[in-house]
């Protein structure tokens, strides 16, 4: 069995100066991760306005579709044209990891 994460820091539009404006670009983002069956949430600057980080985690039993998976997700959130993806973390997990 094998997890992975990622993490990815976005720039949201000048528009978004309201926590609600700001959900109104994070929530389709994630409903459109969820369709790729994995968990996904916003996880970081949640009073930041013009910022957002979100997560990503799956599970696989092997790497190769753990890799597939988030390489999916990245390329979604990086054609986002109203957001600009400044950074992603990745972490994978295996059996033999603490």
């Amino acid at each position: 069995m094998f997890t992975g994460t990622a993490v990815f820091d976005l720039l949201l539009p000048g528009d978004s100066r309201s926590l609600k404006a700001k959900r109104s670009y994070v929530r389709p983002i994630v409903a459109a991760l969820r369709r790729f069956e994995v968990s996904a949430a916003e996880v970081g600057a949640l009073d930041l306005h013009g910022r957002a980080q979100l997560a990503v985690a799956v599970v696989a039993a092997d790497t190769a579709h753990v890799r597939e998976v988030l390489d999916s997700c990245e390329r979604l959130v990086a054609a986002r044209p109203e957001v600009e993806l400044l950074s992603v973390r990745r972490r994978l997990y295996g059996v033999d990891d603490d």
